[in-house]
């Protein structure tokens, strides 16, 4: 690995690249087909100084490492078929966010931080519902807020019965906020209590526990603290008898090498480029010259260095960094180079159902597209000479809110269609990107689907709809560049609020609403005085001095 650190530094740069060797916050250990994810905060190991990580309460760092975790189960472990996610300390399992951390971070952060903390959640539910894994939350202590959160994506939970052991939402009587990572929804529609218990639940901060926790469906079942350990071990072995037993191999996940020099990031397959005076970053995505395994077994024996695999880990990374990195960049021009049939032939292999290894590919492929299309910065999909957006890659072209294909017989662009535009990559919305783009004219989908497997060029791909804008060689470099520059002159804020409703058109989901809600009511709680202002409860908490609300309604 090549660093080379110059780029301009963030206020609150976060890596997020990790192994278990590295972790501080986390133990992760193995016993046959079960493992268990043991969180155990170091309280002086935050991401930056000026707070202290009490009560197995979490900063990003310590999400770094379980969404790590839950990867390196996924991909390293196939023999695991339940994990147990437990606290290592006396009578806490976790405090949830930390507050003096939220407190003092900027609102940008916060609401990015929210937003990647629900994202590892949904990785949770995601290897539950299309991997082969169950999740067993074993609370041996209080679950408050984000600790509480944790366990709502986990497939069951267990509580112990302490007489003092709660879950708790405290967010509301305590802090002025909400349960920023999807808690009220998960409650609402993924637990489905009621709605009057849950009104009940989410403003009393001590919280709930013991029988009427079971009552309320807060958690599943309860064990006494004499036989906590069995109890624990007789769930995991319940659920994990539920699932197959996989006779396959895992595949290690090394760190990906980079390379940092300027404003330029550099991956063997991506590189993003800054342009910090326009506040744009070009983003290039290149294809090999050869497909690579043809088969199954083949890219199994790849690994992790199989070139989609790869990619798209490295453009899962650059994404990151420009979320939490990059708080200044606000267009992101993204290109994909090489042979599409590249694409196409390796879409065919990623498709097989033979391999667990596949199947867990093809799934971390949707989820980093489902990363894209979260991401708050304007995207433009640049389709010229020489671009690759097929099958797989013409997804991330659909992500885009505009896609400018230049439309010149002497600069040829190829388009190719695949089977993986039918639907293998589906939105939070639980739509294809095709049937989200053409919502209102249903039939268009076909039509392109109808060229399957082919290379299309320009004037046919703006003919099915794949263009937002098809200039020829004449008008192509100014018309670029003066959206480009109208697009970074606009108001960062007015761009993700339209953008967030615009990208997920169709059905409501779980998924859609936690996103929106995070968009909407994270934005702007996390900005009235009642919440951070000089007299708001974030900034009393833990102070003797009591918050002061304006109880206007609005």
């Amino acid at each position: 690995m090549t660093v080379n650190a110059t780029l301009a530094p963030a206020p609150q740069r976060v890596s997020f690249q990790t192994h278990p060797d590295r972790y501080k916050h986390w133990q992760l250990t193995f016993d046959g087909d079960v493992a268990t994810l043991t969180m155990e905060v170091q309280p002086d190991g935050g991401q930056r100084p000026g707070y202290e990580l009490k009560l197995n309460s979490y900063d990003i760092g310590v999400d770094v490492e379980l969404a790590d975790a839950v990867q390196r189960i996924v991909f390293e472990h196939p023999e695991v078929r339940c994990v147990v996610v437990t606290g290592g300390l006396d009578r806490v399992f976790c405090a949830g966010a930390n507050i003096h951390m939220l407190g003092t971070s900027t609102h940008g952060f916060k609401v990015n931080f929210c937003k990647f903390t629900n994202e590892t959640r949904l990785s949770i539910e995601d290897a539950s519902a299309n991997g082969n894994v169950s999740f067993l939350a074993a609370l041996n202590g209080t679950a408050s807020g984000g600790g509480y959160e944790l366990a709502l994506a986990c497939d069951k939970i267990l509580l112990v019965d302490d007489r003092s052991s709660a879950v708790s939402f405290p967010e509301l009587p305590l802090l002025a906020v909400l349960p920023g990572t999807g808690g009220l929804t998960r409650i609402a529609d993924k637990r489905k209590i009621r709605r009057d218990l849950t009104d009940a639940f989410s403003t009393i901060a001590e919280g709930i526990k013991g029988k009427r926790a079971v009552e309320w469906n807060l958690v599943d079942r309860l064990a006494p603290l004499s036989r906590w350990d069995e109890a624990v071990g007789e769930m995991a072995n319940e659920l994990a008898a539920e699932r197959p037993k996989i006779d396959e191999p895992g595949v290690p996940l090394p760190d990906l090498d980079f390379e940092l020099e300027d404003d330029v990031l550099r991956y063997e397959y991506v590189t993003l480029e800054l342009d910090r005076v326009a506040r744009t970053a070009n983003l290039t995505l290149a294809v090999p010259a050869d497909a690579g395994p043809k088969t199954a077994a083949e890219a199994h024996a790849a690994g992790a260095s199989w070139w989609i695999f790869q990619a798209f880990r490295e453009l899962d990374a650059a994404l990151l960094e420009l979320r939490l990195n990059e708080p200044d960049i606000g267009l992101v021009l993204l290109r994909v180079t090489g042979d599409p049939r590249v694409v196409l032939a390796t879409d065919e292999v990623v498709a097989s159902e033979e391999s667990a290894f596949v199947n867990n590919v093809r799934h971390f492929i949707k989820r980093t597209l489902k990363r894209l299309d979260l991401t708050a910065k304007s995207l433009y999909a640049i389709l010229d000479e020489g671009t690759a957006f097929a099958g797989s890659m013409l997804e991330v072209a659909l992500a885009c809110d505009r896609t400018y294909l230049l439309n010149d017989p002497d600069r040829p662009v190829s388009v190719g269609v695949g089977q993986a535009n039918g639907g293998t990559y589906p939105m939070a919305n639980g739509l294809s990107r095709l049937e989200t783009r053409f919502l209102g004219t249903p039939d268009a989908v076909g039509s392109v689907l109808e060229h399957k497997g082919q290379i299309i060029d320009a004037e046919t791909a703006d003919e099915l709809g794949l263009a937002t804008f098809a200039p020829d060689d004449i008008d192509w470099e100014d018309e670029l560049r003066i959206a480009v520059e109208e697009r970074a002159s606009f108001s960062p804020d007015a761009l993700t609020g339209m953008e967030a409703n615009l990208r997920f058109a169709g059905p409501e989901t779980m998924e859609t609403k936690i996103f929106g809600r995070l968009s909407a009511w994270q934005n702007w709680i996390f900005q009235r005085p009642n919440a951070v202002g000089d007299r708001g409860a974030l900034q009393c908490y833990g102070t003797p001095q009591r918050p002061e609300f304006d109880y206007k309604r609005t």
